[in-house]
Parts: structure tokens; C-alpha cells; sequence
């Protein structure tokens, strides 16, 4: 299920939100290939380091990222779609953000670029 069109890439997004608003960390992680990684000011300030790779490792920071913020929040505020790469612009905490999402050919998440505007 590559992610070629707008409205597929809305639906990936409207999932991964809905996934880390409900807090449910196997929905969340159901996006995510298994050698997934990921590079974040976020878990350079959590984990002490920027870079996560594999889901073991990204369900400990997921799993600490929500329990870090129990009144974790995402809201939806654009989709942009690429090649092989989707764009989830969203705010959080009253925050902008967008990740970078390389997907693979089965629409899975393979490797996050995390930007945050504070």
C-alpha cells in the first residue's frame, strides 16, 4: 500500500493522530516498520540522545514520551505528500510540528525527521 495521493496520506495522518491522541502505544507503533528509526529534539532531551532506531527501541520512547505527558495532544493541521515520503504538520501543547515521514512500499513509517518550533 505505497502512500501515492493526497487523501491516502490524510488517512495514514488522521490514524497516527487518532493513535497518539487515544495514547494507545500499539497503535502507534502499527505505523512503524520494524527496523524504523527516528531523529528528534524530543528524545535528545528525553533520552539523551537524538537518534532512535528499531521499534524496540521506539515503543521505551514512545512508552516514556506518554507517561512524560499524560495530557499529550496532537492536532491535525496539514498532510503533504512526496515520492516515498509523507509530511504530518500538526501542533501539540501549543507548539508547531512536522515530521518528515519516509515510508516503505507497505505504508509503513521507516524513518522520521522530527521538527519542532520550540
Amino acid at each position: 500500500m505505497t502512500i501515492t495521493t493526497i487523501d491516502a496520506a490524510r488517512g495514514f495522518a488522521e490514524s497516527w493522530i487518532a493513535a497518539w491522541n487515544a495514547h494507545d502505544l500499539e497503535a502507534i507503533l502499527a505505523h512503524y516498520d520494524d527496523a524504523a528509526s527516528s531523529s528528534s529534539r524530543v528524545a535528545a532531551r528525553l533520552l539523551g540522545n537524538p537518534e532512535v532506531n528499531g521499534k524496540a527501541a521506539l515503543r521505551a520512547y514512545f512508552q516514556r514520551g506518554l507517561e512524560a505527558h499524560p495530557d499529550l495532544a496532537f492536532q491535525l493541521n496539514d498532510v503533504l505528500v512526496g515520492v516515498a515520503s509523507i509530511v504530518i504538520c500538526f501542533t501539540t501543547s501549543g507548539h508547531r510540528n512536522a515530521e518528515v515521514l519516509e515510508m516503505s512500499a507497505a505504508g509503513k513509517i521507516t524513518r522520521v525527521w522530527a521538527h519542532q518550533s520550540a
